[in-house]
């Protein structure tokens, strides 16, 4: 440094970047590293340290993409105790967390540990609960870790191994490796920084690379790997920038540092060093740098980083490698290279993501569960409420610690289904004289007191927030329980079956029907002509007697049997209704409760009872809207029967609200009470897990497994099916008819007689042009009264004396032709008096 350097390649551990970068800042000198990928290496710390290859950042998200893609949410980080070991991991515990996955146990190693201290560590691994491990290390450590974890017997089925871009550097400088060598990694899956398959570097392998190590080494020829290419493109990159630098007409210049002036006379000679002045120009002009090398287009984003990140995924496998697929900063997963992506819109959707298949360890295609029980002895904490009611669910058993109901039955079924052996011990939470609060049990999971709770545990918003919950294995919503009595029949038990709507729009369209009818058959039918008395006693007789089916008026014409049809129809339904409603009432007993359903209870100022210990008191209070003096706790169900039996008045509840499950047994053998109203609440009962437990998963799937087999149904009959007291049967409120299930009827029938009415105006207008011409000098209040007048007549007589006046006319004419004495004015008009006194006749 004291020889005027104005730019610094390397180093290549990241150890040793972070000691020459802080050298770096204070002689403003750009240290540009290929290899120093410790992701806490910024610019914005190390202002003049360049990284010339991805940082582990990207490394560390891609293999966070990976965990998520494959379900997994925990694994076991193995990396090297020094800063690119732990910079690099506290990175993936970060993208973890994104994906809501995590590090549950890390296991750190000094890189200079024996073989008899690997062993020890990964001894404990072995112990954990995961078994997706991540090794982060360098390229000479790592395999050393892999070979030991060969003899442990930790590379066979169930395990995955994913290692950083260390193995597949390894794999690509010492290739082909001996086949014992190949033999200790089988299934694990690497990384590789991606570099796009050109011509150039196709060349550069080929030729420039093999003269660039030919000699070098003495195990032979030096395979080229990322780090490789990279370095080489690191070279260029400066040349490039300090090229720029001369052009744009700058100068090299040092000054002394005031800092290590004062260090005159150190055996460092550190009064030597100089600040190269000209530091920043020379940054800025590499950060400026855009160009095509060996690794692909090779530029800077506005972070300092390497536009476009991407890895390769790779599977060992044999004797070689196989590329199950693409990572990319700008995808996530893919079977694709990545450069033929960046043209389209970025899809991170689950479906997006995909890969080809792996063979793990154990030389298996199925995805390992990624998890098994901890094998240290260690069983499962269970905590189970300890209640004083309901103990058909769950109680236990007197003088032992021992559970029973229907929820034991319910887990231990579910237990035996899972593909591996849990050990549980279950211990009771509650003092055995009130029922305890399920919310803090489920709390005490999230505190490590408990590892799971099980017994009658409902699914709300609260404790999801806290636990995983599995598949509920019952439903059970809040339902309001009142006590009802009896309800007597009278003597005008037959207006109930409708509603006053549905009795005042029948009898309307009743009297509607009967005017149509009238109207259509009154100038044909001779049973609806006659006196106007008459006419309307006829029409209203007709109209009720046809809800009876009971008329004997015949219709004859087409327009008035289309209505009647129509009209029948109706009547028919209606009748059907009215007599299966009124069955119905008089036969089904009846029941009636001043209360209705929980809108009634809102609306009221009456004590409501609730289950002491259950979820309801917070749900009424903070969701309902009820006033907390209102809620009176109770314990047992025979506390509830009481204070149901007593009523508000007497100092006991008007209401008791509680989960269905609970009133269904509740009321199996009270007589007394019923559910009214509608269930207002959709929950089911869990069990719970700490949050992303897979076991919770496994033991939701054995639930539905349960389900379609039978066995869960059954187990619910064992413990819950009673015989249900006869009441039950019985109907809390009369169902009536109302006018929203006929409107349809009504509506075509009143369709129906438009349209008879539209026609039959229609023909009468035409009949009545054809049959009665209108004199010219006519009024037109004239004109309407003749129209009424023969829309009275009877047809047949208009249609007669139509026909006698043509008659009329065509004498008229012959007397015209001989020349009669009479004027045309006289004949007609003794014509017209004529036909006067034949209308009169």
């Amino acid at each position: 440094m004291a020889t005027h350097t104005v730019a610094i390649i390397g180093p290549q551990t990241s150890t040793t970047a972070h000691v020459i970068s802080h050298i770096a800042n204070e002689l403003q000198v750009p240290l540009l590293s290929f290899s120093a990928t410790d992701p806490t290496l910024s610019s914005l710390q190390f202002p003049f340290f360049i990284r010339t290859a991805f940082s582990d950042i990207y490394q560390m998200t891609a293999i966070a993409d990976l965990v998520n893609y494959y379900e997994w949410r925990e694994v076991i980080a193995v990396y090297g105790d020094d800063d690119h070991g732990r910079n690099g991991i506290g990175a993936l515990g970060d993208k973890l967390a994104e994906r809501r996955c995590k590090i549950s146990f890390k296991a750190p190693m000094s890189p200079e540990a024996t073989r008899e201290e690997i062993t020890d560590v990964l001894v404990q691994v072995a112990l954990a609960e995961s078994r997706v491990i991540v090794i982060h290390t360098s390229t000479a450590w790592g395999p050393k870790v892999l070979a030991v974890a060969k003899s442990l017997g930790m590379m066979e089925n169930g395990y995955v191994w994913i290692a950083t871009n260390f193995l597949s550097t390894r794999l690509d400088i010492d290739s082909p490796l001996s086949s014992d060598v190949m033999d200790e990694i089988q299934g694990v899956i690497t990384l590789r920084m991606y570099i796009p398959d050109s011509k150039h570097k196709r060349e550069f392998a080929s030729s420039r690379w093999k003269g660039l190590t030919s000699g070098k080494t003495a195990n032979g020829s030096l395979g080229l790997s990322t780090y490789g290419i990279f370095a080489y493109d690191t070279v260029y990159l400066l040349a490039r920038a300090l090229d720029t630098f001369f052009k744009q007409g700058n100068q090299i210049t040092f000054s002394s540092d005031s800092k290590l002036s004062q260090l005159r006379g150190d055996n460092m000679h550190l009064d030597a060093v100089k600040i190269f002045n000209e530091g920043k120009l020379l940054l800025k002009s590499i950060y400026a740098v855009n160009m095509t090398g060996v690794s692909g287009p090779f530029m800077y984003t506005s972070d300092g980083n390497l536009v476009n990140p991407a890895y390769e995924i790779i599977n060992v496998i044999g004797t070689g490698t196989r590329r199950i697929g693409y990572w990319s900063n700008y995808s996530g997963l893919s079977l694709v290279p990545p450069e033929t992506l960046y043209s389209k819109p970025p899809n991170r959707s689950s479906a997006g993501q995909k890969l080809l298949t792996v063979i793990w360890p154990g030389e298996t295609a199925k995805k390992p569960r990624g998890w098994v029980f901890p094998n240290n002895g260690r069983v499962l904490k269970i905590g189970v409420p300890k209640r004083v009611s309901y103990p058909d669910f769950v109680s236990q058993v007197q003088g032992t610690d021992m559970f029973k109901g229907f929820c034991i039955d319910v887990f231990l079924s579910a237990v035996n289904l899972l593909p591996y052996a849990v050990p549980y011990k279950f211990i009771p939470y509650g003092d055995g004289h009130s029922n305890p609060s399920n919310t803090e049990l489920v709390r005490l999971i999230t505190a490590g007191v408990f590892d799971a709770a099980v017994g009658d545990i409902t699914i709300t918003t609260e404790r999801s927030k806290m636990v995983d919950f599995t598949q509920p294995f019952i439903e059970s919503g809040l339902v309001v329980v009142a006590a009802v009595k009896k309800t007597e029949s009278n003597a005008w038990a037959f207006f109930t079956p409708f509603t006053p709507m549905m009795w005042t729009v029948t009898a309307i369209f009743c009297i509607i029907v009967g005017a149509v009818v009238w109207i259509l058959e009154h100038r044909l039918n001779k049973d609806f002509r006659g006196p106007p008395r008459k006419q309307i006693i006829t029409t209203l007789w007709f109209s009720l007697s046809t809800m009876f089916f009971a008329h004997r008026e015949n219709t004859v014409s087409t327009l008035g049997r289309f209505v009647l049809l129509i009209w029948l129809f109706v009547v028919l339904i209606i009748n059907s209704s009215y007599t299966a409603s009124l069955t119905s009432i008089l036969t089904v007993q009846q029941l009636s409760s001043p209360i209705k359903g929980i809108g009634s209870l809102i609306n009221s100022k009456e004590p409501i009872g609730y289950l002491q210990g259950s979820f309801t008191r917070n749900y009424l209070i903070g969701e309902i809207g009820i006033d907390e003096s209102r809620l009176v706790p109770l314990k047992t169900p025979e506390e509830s029967t009481k204070a149901l039996e007593k009523g508000p008045r007497k100092g006991g509840i008007a209401a008791y609200v509680d989960e269905r499950a609970y009133i269904e047994l509740f009321l199996s053998s009270r007589c007394g009470f019923t559910v009214v109203g509608q269930e207002f609440t959709r929950n089911g009962w869990g069990f719970a897990f700490p949050r992303d437990s897979p076991l919770a998963v496994d033991m939701s799937t054995a639930i539905l497994e349960l389900a379609e087999n039978g066995d869960l149904q059954r187990i619910h009959d064992k413990w819950l099916l009673s015989i249900a007291c006869l009441s039950q049967g019985a109907k809390l409120e009369v169902d009536r008819l109302n006018l929203r299930s006929f409107w349809g009827l009504y509506l075509v029938c009143g369709l129906a007689c438009l349209l008879a009415l539209l026609v039959y105006l229609i023909q009468t207008l035409r009949q009545y042009n054809k049959h009665c011409p209108t004199e010219p000098e006519c009024s037109g209040s004239s004109h309407f009264r003749t129209f009424l007048s023969f829309v009275d007549e009877k047809e047949d007589i208009a249609k007669s004396r139509s026909k006698r006046r043509q008659m009329e006319m065509i004498s008229y004419r012959s007397t015209s032709e001989v020349g009669s004495s009479i004027s045309n004015a006289e004949y007609y008009q003794s014509s017209m008096n004529r036909i006067d006194c034949t209308n009169e006749v």
